[in-house]
């Protein structure tokens, strides 16, 4: 590829205002697009101050008024704002690099296949831990059990999240080590999947998976830098300037700060600490800012369910195709408002986890209660929003409430989701224009690992509500899909509001950070069928390259 921006440079000295004509560089003869709260706007030109913010945009009168800036011709290619991620797990995302990740496995056949391998090249006697399975997408859609790991690694224990991390899949000595037996009663929140002799047959659901999760040896400093590094390297590939880490503990914010402060975070990560316990109190108020806008952590994540796959997902009334089954409420009213009370009190938004209809009624109870029935500036956050009662979605716009959503979700449950809650939940299920038509705002993210990370992937869902094989034909309840103009606004601007960080980030305006992409199309000009095939040829992050596609794939100097 043609290194048309190489010659760009940037310090990073925060100034008040940009000096004109100080070290400026100036991109033109491009076709680039940003969202702003007035809209979608064009410019063929960007102006970048020395600082690596956004002067002005515009076309190629800029040129002119610019002329002793650097100039660097851009050859026609696309600019978008940074992508943003509303709702991610980072260093989940980076130990799919370095254990054992089974994603993608068409039968526990092929997961058990990939356990062997893996016990294979990894010899020893600790645990094996990954993640990935899914047996909704297996020809027996039925939970996996112990037995099966057990006929390949038995003298070792196993321990696999499933793919949106709701449940685990454990080998018996896993299960011997978690001391898990026919008298072991389910926890709150929690659910141990039995035979009908009352045998644990390897699954662990939501609570339940501590058991197993507490045995397991916790992950060093050491791990987490390591992933944090696997997962920067890919999601800057993929054109994230910006990812809303939703759940860190202690150590993994420790370990965020000394990276910041090595200059080692190549993107923007707003953090969210787990619960509103020993974290919270641990960090004790939030960190705005640091960095030079590299890390904000002022958010906290809380659980109200689990998901819908392996019906955890928190139910006003029964499943449709599960009659005494609610799913799984990890808190009372009461816990839940306490724990958003207190959290909000210490000046920490609140982002709760509610992919039931219950689960989200509940997290918008205790968002009332916290902010007095009104608006909170700390903007609390409903992480996936997916099944919502029909009389609640008024009630994130009237509450100033954001909706976390991701679009993805959608295209991946469609297969399942009418079984699961019937045509008349549905209505308020993925329910993204009933949201927007109220008044609420909505970011959007992919929820990864549970979903690909890639942000095209989730713009082409929201617009298209498709698979990406292109099914269904017309979408799947099309009339719940977005514009490109409101889809693009999810991913840059709405994403940064909901991390109150919409006066820095979002948007190619002055003064802000410029953080963009270059792409090989037009995102506004190609066929829906396209833009999950968009790509990502250079992110930049303030100004300075973070991340440029080899031309040549098979160079020895390409890292892709």
């Amino acid at each position: 590829m043609n290194n048309f921006f190489r010659s760009m440079t940037c310090t990073f000295v925060l100034l008040a205002t940009p000096i004109a004509n100080a070290g400026e560089t100036l991109l033109h003869s491009v076709t680039g697009y940003t969202s702003t709260n007035s809209g979608v706007i064009e410019f063929s030109t960007l102006v970048i101050d020395s600082d690596g913010r956004v002067v002005a945009t515009g076309g190629d009168e800029l040129i002119a008024e610019y002329d002793d800036a650097i100039a660097i011709d851009g050859k026609g290619r696309f600019v978008l704002p940074g992508l943003h991620d509303s709702h991610g797990h980072v260093s989940s995302q980076g130990f799919l690099n370095v254990e054992l990740n089974v994603t993608g496995s068409e039968s526990q056949g092929e997961a058990v296949a990939k356990i062997a391998a893996y016990d294979k090249a990894n010899p020893g006697s600790g645990w094996i831990k990954g993640r990935g399975w899914n047996q909704v997408l297996w020809p027996v859609r039925e939970f996996p059990t112990a037995a099966a790991i057990d006929v390949v690694v038995s003298d070792r224990p196993v321990w696999l999240r499933r793919i949106d991390g709701h449940a685990g899949w454990a080998n018996s000595k896993a299960l011997v080590i978690a001391g898990i037996d026919n008298d072991t009663a389910d926890p709150v929140g929690g659910k141990i999947i039995r035979d009908d002799n009352g045998v644990a047959t390897g699954t662990l659901i939501d609570a339940a998976m501590d058991f197993v999760s507490s045995q397991v040896p916790p992950s060093s400093k050491d791990d987490y830098r390591r992933a944090f590094m696997a997962a920067f390297k890919e999601l800057t590939s993929l054109g994230l300037t910006s990812v809303h880490d939703a759940g860190i503990d202690i150590s993994e914010a420790e370990v965020y700060m000394s990276m910041a402060d090595n200059g080692e975070i190549p993107m923007r990560i707003y953090a969210m600490m787990w619960e509103a316990g020993e974290n919270l109190d641990a960090i004790g108020k939030p960190i705005i800012g640091y960095a030079n806008d590299r890390l904000d952590i002022r958010s906290v994540k809380l659980m109200s369910d689990g998901a819908l796959g392996s019906r955890g997902a928190a139910m006003i009334d029964p499943y449709e195709d599960d009659t005494e089954n609610r799913g799984l409420r990890m808190y009372t009213q009461d816990d839940v408002n306490a724990k958003v009370k207190k959290a909000n009190d210490l000046g920490f938004q609140v982002g709760i986890h509610a992919i039931g209809d219950f689960g989200n009624r509940q997290s918008l109870d205790a968002f009332e209660y916290s902010q007095g029935r009104m608006p909170s500036p700390l903007r609390n956050r409903v992480e996936h929003a997916q099944i919502i009662a029909l009389d609640d979605i008024p009630r994130f716009a009237e509450l100033g409430v954001i909706a976390s959503m991701q679009a993805t979700h959608a295209t991946s449950d469609m297969n399942m989701a009418e079984d699961r809650i019937g045509s008349e939940r549905l209505k308020g299920a993925y329910a993204w224009r009933k949201l927007l038509e109220s008044g609420a705002v909505i970011a959007n993210g992919s929820d990864f690992p549970v979903e690909f990370a890639n942000p095209m992937h989730g713009m082409y869902a929201s617009i298209a509500r498709k698979s990406r094989a292109g099914l269904p034909d017309g979408g799947w309840h099309i009339e719940e899909g977005l514009t490109r103009e409101e889809t693009l606004h999810s991913f840059t601007l709405a994403a940064a509001y909901a991390a109150l960080q919409e006066d820095r980030l979002g948007s190619l305006e002055p003064g802000k950070w410029a953080d963009f992409i270059v792409v090989d199309r037009d995102f506004f000009k190609i066929p829906d069928a396209e833009i999950d095939d968009i790509q990502v040829l250079q992110t930049w992050v303030g100004g300075k390259l973070v991340y440029e596609r080899c031309e040549d794939p098979d160079s020895a100097d390409c890292e892709n």
